[in-house]
């Protein structure tokens, strides 16, 4: 496989051997790290972080990544810091970028920005999220996360709950769960439904996909509760967003009635949609979801970068 000066746009974008690839750098990655604390593939590499768009974790995990493989930093967390604000476009933005690092990531409002970022750019590009469309690194931390919380992906039962409609990190992780052999059940209100054409895809691609607007009736059968925010900055329409704010809540009441196996994933941040009581609970897996983000990036930077193998 070629990753050295490859770009990483989409989910769609890599194969299943690709993926399961990935993973294997970041475990052997999570193992290094914690015999040695720090490494030095990346020493003399410089990434460079553009955040058009509010972060805490990717950017920060992305970061922190690059500085443990000995690696350094540059870039911003607004916008409005930049040139941007003077009219410069997000072409220019980038050409500008490239000339200062060897590796850039970048994460934007607007559909499509990483792509054309990386039809620009002669460095690699790394989609921290475009938009409601794709969000594939996060989607490589949540594989990895089910791997060593399961062992396997195969066979697993998942539901993923809530804003299924702008929701990025469930558009790109319904389509990785297409390489596997899993249950799907689609969970959320009727306004957030997940996109027809990705169910489309994901049935023509042999998964079984269950719809409901029911927790309640759906979390007996789960494996794996995959929770999303409700997502107020997505919305056209205020009203919309009230209608359906609210919607669900995994407190200890509901999850009465779930395995004891089940584990509770989300992308973070949350609002109220994961009550605190469950973070002591066996079934909270969304800290160490936070956590895996490090060793993936890791991967992805050092095989972009050219300084790492299998």
């Amino acid at each position: 496989m070629e990753w050295k000066g490859r770009d990483v746009i989409s989910i769609r974008d890599f194969s299943k051997e690709e993926i399961e690839f990935v993973l294997r750098v970041a475990e052997r990655l999570e193992e290094e790290l914690n015999e040695k604390g720090s490494l030095d593939y990346a020493r003399g590499k410089i990434l460079a972080t553009l955040f058009f768009e509010p972060s805490t974790r990717t950017r920060l995990s992305f970061e922190s990544a690059m500085h443990r493989l000995g690696g350094s930093v540059i870039g911003f967390a607004s916008a409005s810091s930049t040139s941007v604000k003077k009219g410069e476009s997000l072409a220019d933005t980038i050409k500008t970028v490239e000339q200062y690092s060897d590796v850039i990531v970048i994460r934007h409002p607007m559909e499509g920005a990483a792509r054309l970022a990386a039809e620009v750019a002669e460095i690699p590009v790394i989609n921290a999220g475009d938009g409601s469309n794709q969000h594939p690194t996060q989607t490589l931390l949540d594989l990895y996360t089910i791997k060593k919380a399961f062992g396997k992906i195969d066979g697993l039962t998942i539901g993923l709950l809530g804003d299924l409609k702008y929701g990025r990190t469930v558009h790109s992780l319904a389509e990785a769960l297409a390489f596997y052999e899993v249950e799907l059940y689609l969970i959320s209100p009727e306004l957030l439904r997940m996109p027809k054409h990705i169910i489309e895809e994901l049935r023509d691609r042999g998964v079984k996909v269950y719809e409901s607007t029911s927790l309640e009736e759906t979390i007996p059968e789960l494996d794996l509760l995959y929770v999303t925010r409700i997502q107020r900055e997505r919305f056209p329409d205020e009203q919309e967003y009230l209608k359906v704010k609210g919607s669900y809540q995994v407190n200890l009441e509901v999850l009465k009635n779930a395995k004891e196996t089940l584990k509770v994933m989300h992308p973070l941040p949350r609002v109220d949609e994961i009550h605190p009581e469950v973070d002591k609970t066996k079934h909270a897996l969304y800290f160490r979801q936070v956590f895996s983000g490090v060793p993936v990036r890791m991967a992805l930077l050092g095989l972009t970068l050219g300084v790492l193998g299998e």
